[in-house]
């Protein structure tokens, strides 16, 4: 099905003529170990009061995604990578709890018509989202040449995804109050991906869950909680979880027809290079450019904390703009960051094997919820608005951060 033009199209198209274009790497792209148990504290230091966040029965996000940004954003601000829709986002989702049987033809440039059978590994990183009991998941290999999945799953769900930074974010998918679509713009703000909606036409920057232009600018969506973990992992924590398909089981903003190779990682060495979104720049010299961190920011403080580190130390209690957190791994190395105050006491974690411990129950580290104890039942609050991701794309959105070092 195309999506019809809408107001606002011309604006954008004008737009593309005066920005880099022919470029590979789009907005975001084109085509046709140690788990120690060591608790670290960081130094104290001055910051604003807690705010009023807690856990809650079933948990929720805790932190805004990005700093103040200077709004409406110029088009100076934004960078060409890719036509709009020419990454097809996700309408029409279509789930089962597996991929077999799944079989897709895909036009290749080189060549021509080719067919396949995807395969969906037990390694393969996914998306997971729960809600009312039920899970789904959402696997990178559709991500990678779609971005976006436009869902109804207990509402209208809006799961996003830029391979350029790694980056993964979940929201309702409603603008002033309505359901609507959101598409690829093909544009970058800040190395990341730009999205439309077609109730208003505005942009909306992916890592700040912020309109930037048109008629919502300043407007937020509002999150919901991103688990970042492997396929295996995921079924085994939601054994009767369905997982995305891919078209043209899936349908897209221009039809079901809209097919990808994905056997193919379209950014395969992408993560190791050098190249930092499509700027390529970075002068930073506190941690590399695509070291993976998990960000939080709180009442006007940021801070992020290196997957590496985290592996290091185990468990980190820290206050962020007062805001009281536990950061740490799960099994496959994956950082979560879970704020550690519920029913207005804070507390003190510790680790057990795949559970953190505290306050008599132990939580899972994967989820945050209490599977016994007197909290058993509850979920802590998540404590990062934006999925782990690479360094450069925190420092781009929250470019005052701070940066946890370790406490050795």
């Amino acid at each position: 099905m195309k999506r019809l033009d809408r107001p606002g199209l011309t604006r954008r198209r004008l737009l593309a003529l005066g920005t880099a274009g022919g470029v590979a790497l789009a907005g975001c792209l084109s085509d046709s170990d140690s788990d120690s148990d060591n608790r670290s504290r960081p130094e104290p230091e001055s910051e604003p009061e807690p705010g009023n966040v807690t856990a809650t029965q079933d948990g929720g996000v805790a932190t805004d995604p990005a700093a103040a940004l200077d709004l409406p954003v110029d088009d100076s601000e934004l960078r060409r990578g890719a036509g709009e829709d020419s990454i097809p986002a996700i309408v029409d989702p279509t789930f089962e709890s597996d991929w077999s049987g799944l079989t897709v033809e895909y036009t290749d440039s080189f060549s021509g018509q080719q067919t396949i059978e995807p395969r969906l590994e037990p390694d393969d990183s996914v998306i997971g989202v729960t809600r009312d009991g039920e899970a789904r998941a959402y696997p990178f290999r559709v991500l990678n040449w779609h971005e976006i999945v436009n869902d109804d799953f207990g509402g209208p769900l809006l799961v996003t995804y830029c391979p350029l930074c790694r980056s993964a974010v979940t929201t309702e998918r409603r603008v002033d109050g309505e359901t609507t679509v959101f598409g690829v713009s093909g544009l970058l703000y800040r190395n990341a991906l730009v999205m439309y909606d077609e109730a208003t036409d505005s942009l909306w920057s992916q890592l700040a869950a912020r309109a930037i232009q048109g008629p919502m600018t300043g407007e937020s969506l509002d999150l919901e909680r991103t688990t970042i973990t492997t396929w295996e992992a995921w079924q085994a924590d939601h054994p009767e979880t369905v997982v995305l398909r891919p078209p043209p089981d899936s349908s897209t903003v221009v039809g079901d027809n809209a097919t990808r190779n994905y056997n193919r990682n379209p950014y395969d060495g992408y993560g190791e290079s050098s190249r930092t979104g499509l700027a390529g720049d970075f002068d930073g010299d506190r941690l590399d450019a695509k070291a993976e961190v998990i960000g939080i920011a709180s009442n006007g403080v940021a801070r992020a904390y290196p997957a590496t580190t985290l592996e290091t130390e185990g468990i980190v209690e820290d206050s962020v703009g007062g805001l009281p957190v536990v950061v740490t791994t799960t099994a496959d190395g994956t950082p979560v960051a879970w704020v550690r105050e519920v029913d207005g006491e804070v507390l003190s974690f510790s680790g057990d094997g795949d559970h953190l411990s505290a306050g008599g129950s132990r939580w899972r580290r994967t989820t945050g919820v209490a599977v016994d104890g007197p909290y058993g039942g509850q979920q802590l609050a998540q404590a990062n608005a934006i999925s782990p991701h690479f360094w450069f794309a925190w420092l781009d959105i929250h470019p005052d951060s701070g940066l946890y070092a370790g406490n050795g």
